[in-house]
């Protein structure tokens, strides 16, 4: 039977998602906290995103086969909580419908990057999933910049180049806005996203916001579809994985299809 975790973490003490040896990443404690559980050897495991080094996530989706689940799935969950350490939760579990695939199911990742612009903003109890960034930001500037990147593109300038792997990809949404308090939020959502591509983008963006480059600079940086020295990439600590989308149950297998095809 196939189980879905959806899982939350603060990705702060950790080398990213996926399991690398001698290095405490999520995969690695989500599979050993599922063993030690189900008194097997090893939990294989298949995440909706992967997370790099230092990245959150509070909507992250996870699957797992197993030959059988005796105790249920709500038992599960509590039970994997109570091995893990504090800072990695297993929300809830539940048994898969038939075709689904945390990765391949899935219609877009949605993501969120803060950012605190301003002295009274840094707030020193959120330290560690906001960026303090030195200087004022205009978010129209941004979300006028922003608007040559939605769709889909060729990201190969904002992404770290993977060897057969494609760096086309469909940006669904990409805006700025302000929280009551007055924190600098981006909204980042793909059908999915190339390594350090949340990221790059952010960085590209407050470039243009602070007014060190021009409203035309990232459609440019986008047309040149090779890597920019000038686009920095932005710290880890300020993103987090919110939210998976998944198309209805029935249309979950033709979907796996559909996003196992390479574009080019």
């Amino acid at each position: 039977m196939r189980i879905r975790l959806d899982v939350a973490y603060d990705g702060s003490g950790f080398h990213g998602w996926a399991a690398q040896p001698g290095l405490r990443t999520v995969e690695g404690e989500l599979s050993a906290a599922l063993a030690t559980v189900l008194r097997v050897p090893e939990v294989s495991l298949t995440c909706a995103g992967r997370t790099d080094t230092g990245v959150h996530a509070r909507g992250q989706v996870v699957h797992t086969d197993l030959e059988e689940l005796p105790e249920g799935c709500e038992r599960l969950a509590r039970r994997v909580n109570g091995v893990l350490a504090e800072d990695v939760r297993v929300l809830h579990a539940s048994e898969a419908p038939a075709g689904f695939d945390a990765r391949f199911s899935a219609l877009w990742r949605r993501y969120a990057y803060r950012v605190a612009d301003r002295p009274s903003l840094a707030d020193p109890l959120r330290r560690t999933f906001v960026l303090a960034w030195p200087r004022p930001v205009d978010e129209g500037l941004m979300n006028a910049a922003a608007l040559a990147l939605v769709g889909e593109h060729d990201f190969a300038a904002f992404c770290k180049q993977r060897e057969g792997a494609t760096t086309i990809r469909t940006l669904l949404d990409l805006t700025w806005s302000r929280e009551p308090d007055g924190l600098l939020v981006a909204h980042v959502r793909a059908d999915a996203f190339c390594h350090s591509m949340v990221r790059s983008l952010v960085g590209c963006l407050l470039a243009v916001g602070e007014g060190r480059r021009p409203v035309e600079w990232a459609a440019g940086v986008l047309d040149a579809a090779v890597r920019d020295s000038a686009v920095a990439v932005a710290p880890a600590h300020g993103l987090t994985l919110e939210e998976i989308g998944y198309p209805p149950d029935a249309e979950l297998a033709a979907r796996v299809e559909i996003t196992r095809a390479r574009r080019g």
